[in-house]
């Protein structure tokens, strides 16, 4: 399928200069508004916000102090001041669940340079190159220069590669030094302006090693429009969340520059109900040339023969991508090759849980029965049900879903108390009232997943499975993982030190306005079009890990670092450590 010119439009965006010309024409809060917004989110952080103890333990920080010291001030302040002081405490939650985002004539973009960077090798001393590369930077001037996939990246403005990831850390969510420096690595090249401020600068200068030479390029930043997340648009899907939406839409934002196809057939497939053929890769490495088999051989009912690296069609193509790989592993001193099934899911940002699971079931009738991996690197979560009814279909243990607590506070109380209410919260509220008297910090800890739901199919994959992820696996993504862990369903193997360490429901401010609003705790629309979203059920783990927090933690795993030839070579060596991993654990 050849790229449309919708999104090869779509690909070229505006400059940022220009985008910036628009926020002129956003509102400007008064001083009144400010107190409203700091007014606001007091209450709410110390009565709702779900990791409140745990933040104020781990990193000697009170927002709620912080806030009440902001509101002192905030009148003097300018807007643009008010806004970073906000941004600045809440980030400082290390939590990408809770995000404020201030007024912005730049809702639903993303800012990016043209490339993607990926880092190799040990965590202590990576190094850093070029891993993917858009055809809108595959010009003339770009090829003379030798700037292309594979080369080094050695200073970004100016500043050693290492050096400048750690600056952009600091600035980052994340419980875990290898979470936020994952973080930072994503948003060296592409940022949701919807969670946070536009790039400080209009151009990067990057330098680069091409053979012993060391050169320079200077790009300036684009902005692209990003469609919305299904959850967003779904009112009961959006209180079984779990997920960074920031990181969402950087997803789609890949999809759109490195895998144009894909954007394309998922556009015609919105418009029309249709799906289409097309090479998902998402904004990663990833082998095949687009073909995708069909689903049965019409004479014998088997799957059809699909060649290694070729993908299957799916009707979930942007969250969704199966196909047969080849990887090598060592039976005592004898190396062997063998065909591996390969599912990557690559979101849980789905409405239909029902439909997404019995898609996933579909496609692994067509892989190898005997040997799988599941690949959850990148994930930014999504909608719980659908993460965790998957778990069943890999193991013939009953599926324990992750339980979710409130905090217990006069505000949680009056909330799950509210008539509203009571089909959303009617099962946590005994406890709560039951705290007043007990100094219970949270509620009894409930599952969002129904557990009949997560035997309702039960096992379909025969063979064994390894689960790969990486720091940027969040949210839904980490209650996969933990389920995936606590249920031994087979070997996990970890990029980095854990996953991303999201441990919550999230809900937005409409959902909290709407939870609140018959209560004494209810608050008006934020002026300005200032928005915010808020861990709301704090998780924790079933199985063996009952009781222990996901959040800051994350779930750990068999470590592996990923080579130069996994980023530039479809995961070779990965697919091998996993084969080897599967072969030592069967």
């Amino acid at each position: 399928m050849a790229q449309s010119r919708e999104s090869a439009i779509a690909q070229k965006g505006v400059r940022l200069s220009e985008a910036l010309k628009g926020e002129g024409l956003t509102p400007e809060l008064g001083p009144q508004d400010r107190l409203r917004v700091v007014d606001t989110l007091v209450p709410l952080i110390e009565g709702v916000y779900c990791h409140l103890p745990q933040k104020r333990a781990g990193y000697a920080a009170d927002p709620v102090q912080a806030l009440r010291l902001l509101r002192q001030r905030c009148v003097e302040m300018t807007d643009g001041e008010f806004h970073l002081a906000v941004t600045g405490i809440m980030t400082g939650l290390r939590d990408a669940h809770t995000r404020y985002v201030g007024p912005s004539g730049l809702r639903g973009k993303v800012a990016l340079l043209p490339f993607l960077v990926e880092s190799y090798g040990p965590q202590d001393a990576p190094r850093f190159i070029v891993s993917k590369l858009a055809g809108t930077a595959n010009t003339p001037a770009m090829k003379k220069l030798g700037f292309a996939q594979g080369v080094e990246l050695v200073s970004w403005n100016y500043v050693p590669m290492a050096r400048a990831v750690d600056v952009y850390a600091f600035q980052e969510t994340g419980g875990r030094r290898d979470a936020r420096r994952a973080r930072a690595l994503e948003s060296l090249t592409f940022r949701s302006l919807d969670y946070g401020p536009p790039p400080d600068e209009l151009k990067v200068t990057i330098g680069f090693r091409v053979g012993r030479s060391l050169r320079e390029v200077t790009m300036p930043w684009r902005v692209v429009d990003i469609t919305a997340a299904r959850l967003g648009k779904n009112p009961q899907s959006a209180l079984r969340a779990a997920w960074n939406p920031s990181a969402e839409s950087v997803r789609k934002a890949r999809t759109l520059m490195f895998a144009p196809e894909t954007w394309d057939a998922n556009r015609l497939k919105t418009s029309t109900g249709r799906s289409s053929r097309a090479k998902v890769v998402h904004g990663r490495s990833s082998p095949g040339n687009g073909v995708r088999g069909s689903a049965r051989d019409t004479a014998t009912g088997k799957p059809a023969a699909v060649a290694i690296g070729q993908d299957l069609e799916t009707s979930f193509l942007e969250v969704l991508s199966a196909r047969r790989v080849s990887a090598t592993f060592h039976e005592g001193l004898r190396a062997r090759r063998a065909e591996v099934g390969y599912l990557r899911v690559w979101s849980f940002d789905v409405h239909d849980h029902e439909a997404f699971v019995t898609e996933v079931d579909r496609l692994l009738k067509l892989l190898p029965q005997d040997r799988l991996i599941v690949d959850l690197r990148g994930n930014p979560g999504g909608l719980i049900w659908a993460a965790e009814r998957l778990l069943q279909l890999f193991t013939d243990r009953e599926i324990q879903p992750t339980r979710f607590s409130l905090l217990a506070t006069p505000v949680t109380r009056a909330m799950a108390e509210s008539e509203f209410n009571h089909l959303e919260l009617d099962d946590w509220l005994n406890s709560l009232t039951d705290a007043v008297s007990t100094g219970e910090v949270y509620s009894k800890p409930v599952a969002l997943t129904d557990p009949s739901w997560c035997r309702d199919i039960g096992r379909t994959y025969p063979g064994t499975a390894a689960l790969v992820v990486d720091p940027n696996t969040y949210s839904s993504g980490d209650l996969f993982a933990a389920g995936w862990a606590d249920h031994d369903i087979g070997p996990l193997i970890s990029i980095g030190e854990a996953t991303g360490a999201g441990g919550a429901n999230v809900w937005g401010d409409l959902q909290l306005n709407d939870a609140l609003a018959s209560t004494p705790y209810a608050f008006d629309p934020l002026p300005g079009g200032v928005q915010f979203t808020m861990a709301i059920r704090r998780a924790i783990r079933s199985g063996v890990s009952d009781g222990i927090p996901i959040e800051d933690l994350g779930i750990r795993g068999i470590p592996y670092a990923p080579t130069r030839r996994d980023l530039l070579e479809g995961n070779k060596d990965l697919y091998n450590f996993c084969a080897q991993t599967l072969h030592d654990t069967s």
